[in-house]
């Protein structure tokens, strides 16, 4: 099992700033892709950013150019940097993890973190 615990989530002003951090329970070496996920009322969960263990990231169109997806092997850790944040980027965040065993694929996720961007 792996299990994730998000942190970071607040209120911030339009165009503000916001980081968000994911620990994971394992090295995150031996995970094969973290992202973040979102998802607000009346919508459906959709993918924000995600890194897979060579770094290689990936994001939504919405939020490329202001979201950055990072990872810290020695902490288990895993970041998403959030700048010019919107009202529109309000939603419960999410961390997930896929990891691939003899058994197959397996997915975790966290228990999510509100971030509400209102003035």
């Amino acid at each position: 099992q792996v299990h994730l615990v998000e942190s970071g989530g607040g209120l911030v002003q339009p165009g503000g700033s916001l980081r968000l951090s994911c620990v994971a329970s394992v090295s995150i070496a031996s995970i094969y892709g973290m992202g973040w996920y979102r998802q607000a009322p009346g919508k459906q969960r959709e993918l924000v950013a995600a890194v897979t263990s060579d770094r290689s990231t990936n994001y939504a169109d919405s939020v490329k150019g202001r979201f950055t997806i990072s990872r810290d092997n020695a902490k288990n850790t895993v970041y998403l940097q959030m700048n010019s944040l919107k009202p529109e980027d309000t939603a419960v965040y999410y961390c997930n993890a896929v990891r691939f065993l003899v058994g197959g694929k397996f997915n975790y996720w966290g228990q999510g973190t509100q971030v509400t961007v209102s003035s």
